[in-house]
């Protein structure tokens, strides 16, 4: 199992904004959860929660998101974003994260709108987004980002067919800590371009698998 260090993120990104703190959980039930409570008593934007197990890991419309210790990256990021780009982080993370897992592991990554990573045409990371308001303005966000590396979904049972990880794909195992590295980047990279302004839709529609695809809804 390759180990994250937590010293080896904090030279890595000294003066950057992503990993300006580094809280590390052998053990959580929601990074989420953890990044919340940080945000609310003033964690400097930038500040990340990561854990090498969730008990309760939170998905969207309330699913739960199942990893085995030290098999993937479940991290998550406080942000406090301008009220024009809390709409949009979704999109920005998504895009992060494929970003990310192309750049470091040569794996082509796609979206499926509006929160999943694909590997192959299979989920390999989910998103999740929560945000407080003060009035209209948010007073933050956090990015909880599950991204599956070294573990075969297959021995899982309540993890679906449709879900893959790196290890799988890759037919080995991969360093997360090098994975993590660059997902800090590509996440610093693009929420910085969508805080000055910058547009990312067109690099996230040209990543959309389903695009102009016949989809099923059940």
């Amino acid at each position: 199992m390759h180990q994250i260090s937590v010293s080896a993120i904090k030279s890595a990104r000294a003066g950057r904004l992503m990993g300006r703190r580094v809280v590390y959980l052998e053990q959580t039930g929601s990074t989420n959860e953890v990044a919340k409570e940080l945000a609310r008593r003033r964690a400097p934007e930038g500040t990340i929660v990561l854990a090498e197990e969730q008990s309760a890991g939170k998905g969207r419309l309330g699913r739960t998101w199942t990893s085995p210790p030290g098999g993937s990256i479940l991290v998550s990021v406080v942000l406090r974003p301008l009220p024009p780009v809390l709409p949009h982080l979704t999109m920005m993370a998504s895009l992060a994260a494929a970003r990310a897992v192309q750049g470091a592991t040569g794996l082509p990554a796609g979206i499926k709108w509006p929160n999943d990573v694909l590997i192959a045409g299979k989920k390999a990371a989910g998103i999740l987004i929560e945000a407080e308001l003060a009035g209209e303005r948010p007073r933050f966000a956090v990015v909880g980002i599950g991204l599956n590396v070294n573990f075969d979904v297959r021995s899982v049972p309540e993890i679906p067919e449709t879900a893959t990880s790196v290890s799988l794909a890759l037919g080995h195992d991969f360093p997360r800590q090098e994975l993590l590295l660059a997902l800090l980047e590509e996440l610093e990279v693009a929420y910085l371009s969508l805080q000055a302004g910058a547009p990312i839709q067109r690099e996230w529609r040209a990543r959309l698998e389903t695009l102009g695809r016949w989809v099923k809804v059940s």
